[in-house]
This record gives C-alpha cells, sequence and structure tokens, in this order.
C-alpha cells in the first residue's frame, strides 16, 4: 500500500498517511537528533513520498521541533494546509510552574497559544493529551478542548500514554454533553510492548478511535542494529534507554525478526514496522528518522506483506502476559456460545455442560402448571397494617 493510499483517523474523516512521521528527533538541543537543514530534507522527502501527516509535541527538543516545523511548513499557508499536524500539551515547559503543565484550562491554554506561535499557524489540525493529569477533572479538560475547537483553534483531539478507563470515561462525557469527541489513541506499541492489547485496544477499537502506535522500533531495539551476536559490542545512541530493553525477551524476538527479514528479502525494522501496521484497530504508525536514507528505509516498510505464517511466527515470539480478565475471557466462549456459529466464529462445546435433555435441569414453568413460580403471591399490606404491628 503506497504511502499516499490514505485511511480516515477513527471516527473521523480526517484523512491521514498510513504512517506518520514523529518529530521528537528535529533538532539537536536534547545532544542527539537532527539538525535544521536535515529536519527539513526529512520533512521534504516525506511529504514527496505522499505522506501528509505530522507528530510533535511542545516539550519536543524543548519547543525546536515545533519550531522547525513552523519555520518549514507553518508560515507557508499554501503548504501548511496540505498538512495534518499533530502536536501535544502537558509537557511542562516552565519548571516550577504548577500550571506550567497539565491539562487543566489554564495550561491547555497557554500551551495551544504558544504551540501556534512556534507553529506559526493559526490552528492545529490533532491536539493531543500527552499523557493523563491525575489532578486535573476529566471534564474540565475536555471541555477545555471543546471550546479550543470552538475557536477554531484546534481541528481534533486526541489522548495519548492515558489507562483506558481514563479514556473511556472522557470519551463518554464528551459523547452525553455533546462535547468534541475523541478521534485517536497514541499509545507505545511494538512486537516488545503488547500490553496494550489487553485494554487499550479493544477500548479504542469500541470508541472509534484510530490507534497510532509510537516507538513501533522500541527506541532502535527492533531495528537490526543489536543482535546476540554482538550483544554489549554496539553502544546505543540512547544509552541506557535501549539498554535496559536488550534482554532475552528482546532478543527471542530479534531472531525471529531477522528470520522473516531474510525470507523476505527486507529488513528488521522493515518487517517490525509492518507488523505495527498491520495489527487490528491501528490508522497510522509512527515513524522516526535522523536522516533522509533512515527515512527511505522506514517508509519501504509500507510495501512488505507479511504472510500468515510470519505473522504467527512473530506473535509467538512476543506474546504478552495480559492483565486478567482477558486469558479467562479467551475461554468464556465455550460456555456461553459452546456448540454455535456467531459472525464466523465456531465455540466447542463445553464439557461440563448438559449434553442431552435428559441431563438438563429444567426451570418450572411460570404459567401456574407447577413448582415454586406458581405460588400465588401474598398480597401487599397497607401502611396502616404495617404500622398496626409495630
Amino acid at each position: 500500500m503506497p504511502l499516499n493510499h490514505y485511511v480516515t483517523l477513527g471516527h473521523s474523516g480526517l484523512r491521514v498517511s498510513p504512517f506518520c512521521l514523529g518529530t521528537m528527533t528535529f533538532g539537536d538541543d536534547w545532544g542527539w537528533g537532527s539538525d535544521v537543514e536535515t529536519s527539513q530534507q526529512i520533512m521534504d522527502r516525506f511529504i514527496e513520498r505522499g505522506g501528509n501527516f505530522l507528530d510533535t509535541a511542545n516539550a519536543y527538543t524543548k519547543g525546536h521541533s515545533e519550531a522547525i516545523i513552523g519555520d518549514h511548513i507553518g508560515r507557508h499557508p499554501a503548504r501548511r494546509d496540505r498538512i495534518v499536524i499533530a502536536t501535544k500539551f502537558c509537557n511542562n515547559m516552565y519548571p516550577g510552574d504548577p500550571n506550567g503543565g497539565g491539562a487543566n484550562r489554564k495550561s491547555i491554554t497557554a500551551a495551544c497559544e504558544q504551540s501556534l506561535g512556534r507553529l506559526q499557524t493559526d490552528y492545529i489540525d490533532l491536539y493531543w493529551m500527552h499523557c493523563w493529569d491525575k489532578f486535573t477533572p476529566i471534564e474540565e479538560t475536555m471541555r477545555s478542548l471543546d471550546d479550543l475547537v470552538a475557536a477554531g483553534k484546534v481541528r481534533y483531539i486526541g489522548f495519548s500514554d492515558t489507562p483506558a478507563w481514563k479514556v473511556a470515561e472522557a470519551q463518554i462525557i464528551a459523547k452525553f454533553r455533546g462535547w468534541t469527541p475523541l478521534i485517536a489513541l497514541q499509545i507505545e506499541y511494538s512486537l516488545l510492548e503488547r500490553t496494550v492489547e489487553g485494554e487499550l485496544i479493544p477500548m479504542a477499537i469500541e470508541l472509534g478511535l484510530g490507534v497510532t502506535p509510537w516507538s513501533p522500533l522500541k527506541s532502535g531495539v527492533l531495528s537490526g542494529k543489536y543482535t546476540r551476536a554482538n550483544a554489549g559490542k554496539v553502544e546505543p545512541g540512547r544509552g541506557d534507554w535501549v539498554k535496559q530493553s536488550l534482554n532475552e525477551e528482546a532478543f527471542r524476538v530479534i531472531d525471529v525478526l531477522i528470520d522473516v527479514a531474510k525470507k523476505l528479502n527486507t529488513t528488521p525494522a522493515q518487517v517490525a514496522l509492518a507488523w505495527a501496521q498491520s495489527q487490528p484497530g491501528v490508522t497510522s504508525t509512527i515513524i522516526g528518522a535522523r536522516t533522509p536514507q533512515q527515512l527511505d528505509d522506514n517508509i519501504a516498510a509500507i510495501d512488505v506483506n507479511l504472510k500468515p505464517e510470519h505473522l504467527a511466527g512473530l506473535d509467538q515470539a512476543s506474546r504478552p502476559k495480559l492483565n486478567f480478565p482477558h486469558d479467562f475471557l479467551q475461554f468464556a466462549g465455550t460456555f456461553e456460545y459452546g456448540g454455535a456459529t456467531i459472525n464466523g466464529e465456531s465455540f466447542p462445546v463445553w464439557p461440563m455442560s448438559p449434553q442431552t435433555d435428559s441431563e438438563r435441569y429444567e426451570a418450572p414453568r411460570r404459567d401456574g402448571s407447577g413448582g415454586a413460580s406458581s405460588v400465588e403471591p401474598k398480597p401487599r399490606a397497607t401502611t396502616a397494617q404495617t404500622t398496626a404491628t409495630r
């Protein structure tokens, strides 16, 4: 599927490319990343290939990421209107200021104005809550975002890095009160981070949220650069952030990635990205790059066709242990629907259920023909009668 075969994001009409360009590496203010000129080349290359979806945040490289996008795209109206720009609030840009970050009305309003200034645009296409603010009522957050939409400063809204129960609460409140609903969910999702399949992914599908996975390569762990053979010999660019994930679990997945990549004549990174994009609920996977060459390599994953046997091998190597009741519900169909086929899914008969009519205890009929349910009810005592007996 080419990059310019667009998809609608969640339950909305917003069309985005199946890969989203993450811009956390725009600017070298954190000691790693791409300089301004390289960042501009990456954006141009992404757009030339058909990509139209950029993702940033107010705090990425201390605000420089937004500024780079603003200088190159935002201040050119004709170019800006062709691109879907997403950014985030919640990050505190003023350490020590209790309202400098979070999701209260004061913080959201200020963060939005500042992002609009750095992006040099009048509106943000998709405004993400970067993570849950436990100190702010979700009603306040959702109403504040609805006001920004009504003011024309934001087009759509989404949540990132928030528990499923809180996302669900926010979405239901918004729908019942007629406020702007969420259309997307941004979460970490990769072959090494699949616990989101327990609650977050099913919730997103049920509530109409398009999933945009971040770190589908687990900060480069799944890039193919790190293998069992060179374990401990290659120094990661992000240091301990990567080292802590290079364990037996990771190498078990990397082994399968390398094997599948060889069979398909591609790279482990492209296989990992193709896997993420193929998962239920996923709309647009966020890819990053420090060079145009890295971008081209990642975009090439759009053409990788994983066969059922490839997916099965990757699934087996990376299968997570999910929270209750996930495992329980995998077997609940046997006693809920046993012996039936529903929506194309067949369920075996529960061995503990009655196998014949003679084994089944029938409930008493309710037509007066017998059983406890046919007993005439006693007339209810009047208030006066009840009082008299006290």
